[in-house]
């Protein structure tokens, strides 16, 4: 549907993309993956539109539609969160005025057996059907599944979107780009601003109703379940692999060692070719051998090894000064804005060493917790901070509050003090802002980078309790790896607010879950703390039809079946209707299902007689060869058919197995 060529991308006479090609198929959900800086969301851009390439083309099929939802957005508008996501079924009136032109068209038009005329029906028919299938849902329905889906209650529908914070209308964003439906959906960090619970909605959304997707995320857990291919930018170039990004790891790491292999294998053979020459240049008796050497050394091929970004990201947290056994304790610890309680009855301590989770829906006060921890709002109830506690604190908008006019450099030089001054270099190194990057003002630099240079001040001096309002927003794979092991090797205590279950996962031993106005303790890691959600959720959907306790085991069991690995990974779905009865398709999908088996059908139809030609004239051949006939123009002719035929069959195979993804 898009094919990308040749594409290059400069800025300041560095090269960020250099000669890219390669295509986005219907239905290929693409990861595209690399460290911060790379170029991800710059290639998203050029794909939207948005920015020109330095050179190459990017080629998008007719009538294919593509959304685009970016990191960060300027939203400004006046109306309810219902009247601004209506603006997504404004296609449809678009649809209308197109039709009612080419019914004008046809009706000014006599050449009735024209190829234009025929060309105009069809154009007709193909745009009736589109509308057909689009008025055909229930568009209220489907706004209320994806708003619910997405996070919102039905009490904040008829809200103005002003009320809300900007994380939340990055949600009616979302909201609105996935009722277009689009062709092919480009998304740049879409779980920023989604709970867990939302994750997972959208996981399941991905999986059953998009299209063709490419996805720029850090949430190894959500690409993982979301995406069938991943493309990775790294030092200008890509690889592209029809695989996860699970997998693709591992094949990466197999083909730089083959590579590496192949590579010192034919250095060596190169080495003792130019001993051989060196030694026997200029002996008579073996002039003959060294002119062969010379010519086999200048045909071989050179294998190039891809060079591999050595940079990576060095971090430790200072040692712990060793704190009082109980950092936090909380007893009836509430918090409420006028008539708005965010949450109350919040009893827990923490121990010291703890690494624990907050987590929950956007909202229900996880950061509000946080803030009641470093006395920056009142609150109700006790809540004691232990002996000679210090406090390293990494708010969620810790990168926004960067000055973007400073340097790198400056930005760490302004809040250092002491020792710590003659080592600013050493430490922006480590975070892989040395050399010339240590120069750059904080507005050219990428999410991930602010970030980075934000988590600096963390180690500025010692703290013995961190608290990471979502720390790993923005940071690429790699980095979230290495942070997560700082955390893990760190020995003080932690607090983590996060909804990035891969990053939590062998983290965390205990898990708060924030919701409906309280606080909830679960022991165990993140996936333990889902699992138990899950079952929950599902006892409480049985129990509230009033079934037997047996039957409520048995759904549980059918969803614990349900998760094991040799199953497909799909997202679970919370809504009742979705848990107890089985998916219909809706009339879209199985229009669209239908044209697509359609066109399948007509595909395996040619290739058939595409296969039955080529074998055809190939008889023809050998019947004459049978007959006696035999020249080197008829010799010529049969061997160039059987390679047609070669070619042929594999067309014909590949049009049954796309035909047999629509039962065809």
């Amino acid at each position: 549907m898009i094919s990308i060529q040749n594409l290059s991308v400069e800025f300041s006479a560095k090269t960020l993309l250099d000669n890219i090609s390669y295509v986005i198929n219907r239905r290929d959900r693409i990861a595209l993956v690399g460290k911060n800086g790379a170029g991800k969301s710059t290639m998203l851009k050029i794909i939207a539109g948005l920015q020109r390439p330095t050179s190459g083309t990017v080629a998008v099929a007719q009538d294919v539609t593509i959304g685009y939802l970016p990191q960060q957005m300027e939203i400004s508008d006046s109306l309810t969160v219902v009247e601004e996501v209506r603006k997504a079924f404004a296609a449809i009136d678009d649809l209308h005025r197109k039709l009612d032109d080419l019914n004008q068209q046809l009706a000014s038009r006599t050449d009735y057996e024209s190829a234009e005329y025929h060309r105009l029906i069809d154009d007709m028919t193909s745009l009736s059907e589109r509308i057909a299938m689009k008025e055909s849902e229930n568009m209220e329905a489907e706004m209320e599944k994806t708003l619910t889906g997405l996070g919102f209650d039905r009490s904040d529908f008829c809200r103005p979107t002003s009320e809300f914070s900007g994380g939340w209308r990055m949600r009616i964003e979302l909201a609105k780009l996935l009722l277009r439906r689009p062709d092919v959906l480009l998304l740049d960090e879409p779980t920023n601003h989604l709970d867990i619970e939302s994750i997972q909605w959208l996981e399941q959304f991905m999986v059953t109703k998009a299209k063709a997707v490419v996805l720029v995320s850090h949430d190894r857990a959500f690409i993982d379940n979301v995406t069938n291919r991943t493309i990775e930018i790294s030092l200008g170039h890509i690889y592209d692999y029809a695989v996860s990004y699970s997998h693709f790891v591992e094949l990466r790491r197999e083909r730089m060692e083959q590579q590496m292999r192949a590579y010192q294998n034919q250095q060596k053979q190169i080495q003792d070719t130019e001993e051989f020459i060196e030694r026997f240049r200029y002996k008579a008796t073996k002039s003959v051998q060294v002119q062969s050497r010379i010519k086999q050394l200048a045909k071989i091929e050179r294998i190039e090894v891809d060079e591999v970004d050595t940079s990576r990201l060095n971090l430790k947290f200072p040692p712990a000064p060793r704190s009082g056994d109980y950092p936090v304790t909380a007893d009836n610890v509430g918090k409420s804005y006028g008539n708005h309680k965010v949450f109350s009855g919040a009893s827990f301590t923490l121990k010291r060493g703890d690494k624990v989770a907050f987590v929950g829906k956007n909202g229900e006060g996880k950061s509000t917790l946080v803030k009641c921890i470093m006395g920056e709002i009142p609150f109700d109830g006790s809540l004691k901070i232990g002996h000679n506690v210090k406090i390293g604190y990494f708010a969620q908008n810790q990168a926004q509050l960067l000055d973007g006019e400073l340097t790198v450099f400056d930005t760490i030089d302004r809040v250092a003090t002491g020792d710590i001054r003659t080592k600013i270099r050493d430490i922006l190194g480590a975070f892989m802002f040395g050399g010339e990057a240590s120069d750059k003002k904080v507005k050219v630099l990428s999410g991930g980078e602010k970030t980075r240079l934000a988590m600096i001040r963390l180690l500025l001096e010692p703290v013995n309790l961190l608290i990471l309002d979502e720390p790993t927003n923005h940071l690429d794979m790699q980095t979230k790896d290495v942070l997560k092991q700082a955390i893990q090797q760190f020995d003080g205590t932690v607090i983590v607010v996060s909804h990035d279950r891969e990053f939590l996962d062998g983290l965390v031993e205990k898990v708060y879950e924030f919701g409906g106005g309280k606080v909830r303790e679960c022991l165990g890691g993140i996936y333990e703390f889902l699992e138990k959600k899950k079952i929950s959720r599902l006892q409480e959907l049985e129990l509230s039809k009033s079934p037997s306790a047996s039957s409520v085991a048995a759904a549980a069991e059918k969803h614990r079946q349900s998760q094991k690995p040799t199953q497909p990974a799909t997202a679970p779905d919370s809504s009742a209707d979705k848990q107890t009865a089985p998916q219909r398709k809706s009339y879209q999908e199985m229009k669209e299902m239908e044209k697509l088996a359609r066109k399948a059908r007509k595909k395996i139809s040619e290739a058939e007689a595409a296969v039955a030609d080529v074998e055809q004239r190939i008889a023809d051949i050998e019947s004459r060869f049978a007959a006696g006939e035999s020249t080197e123009e008829l010799i010529r002719q049969h061997a160039s058919l059987k390679k047609e035929q070669e070619n042929a069959m594999s067309l014909w195979e590949l049009a049954v197995m796309e035909g047999e993804q629509f039962g065809v």
